[in-house]
């Protein structure tokens, strides 16, 4: 008599994540057509930004603000760090006010929609704490001025921009994880419930014929076209 094997937890997480997240959706070998819209490449622009920050950031982390003041090179990757921060943002904004008036949240897409933001939000801080982590008078003088800042709402005693070695850890180590780990969760809910498509035509065509119709009918003086004719 044969004894049945028991399953083991790892075929169960497989088999949910398969279920959850087929090969076919992970890895797709095609796009629908309406991904054509130039509003549809600023997600993939932002991602692009976001690896070049966390290349750039590790090799400046790893050389030390000695390299990155005094050197050819770490003038390079810094001005490349910075440049991808601020190519970040201003990508992120329009992706953001992109998917925002196209109701992005639609067909139960609100947690894309909500790890998106939360991901902007968190790398706010994140790009605070890398200016007050330069370890030049730049940093000297906006560390004291968001100091004052973070006094008046009360979390000075929590978030202390003067402490370099406190802002250096959230930057390098902390918030960045938050932003990938965001990122990554953003990344695969977009997969698993498919990019949000444009709104119908017919609900575009509805609103505009129900808007002209009782225009056409106010006016006294207008009369059929085959009226006309006759």
């Amino acid at each position: 008599m044969s004894v049945p094997r028991k399953r083991s937890w790892t075929a169960a997480v497989r088999e949910r994540a398969v279920l959850a997240l087929p090969p076919e959706k992970l890895l797709p070998d095609s796009q629908p057509s309406y991904m054509a819209s130039w509003i549809y490449i600023f997600g993939v622009l932002s991602l692009t930004s976001l690896v070049l920050i966390i290349a750039s950031g590790g090799v400046l982390t790893l050389k030390g603000p000695g390299w990155w003041h005094f050197t050819g090179a770490g003038h390079f990757f810094n001005s490349i760090h910075l440049w991808a921060v601020e190519l970040f943002f201003f990508f992120m904004v329009i992706h953001l006010w992109g998917k925002y008036w196209m109701a992005a949240w639609r067909g139960g897409r609100a947690r894309v929609w909500i790890t998106g933001a939360v991901a902007f939000v968190v790398a706010i801080p994140c790009a605070l704490t890398g200016y007050v982590s330069q370890q030049n008078f730049d940093s000297q003088f906006i560390s004291t001025q968001a100091k004052d800042a973070m006094n008046a709402a009360g979390i000075g005693s929590f978030f202390n921009l003067t402490n370099l070695g406190q802002m250096y850890s959230y930057h390098v180590l902390l918030l960045p994880l938050a932003v990938a780990a965001l990122v990554g969760a953003h990344i695969v809910l977009v997969r698993k419930h498919g990019i949000v498509p444009p709104f119908p035509l017919s609900n575009v065509e509805a609103a505009s014929a129900s808007t002209a119709e009782p225009a056409s009918k106010s006016d006294p003086g207008s009369t059929p076209a085959a009226e006309r004719a006759a």
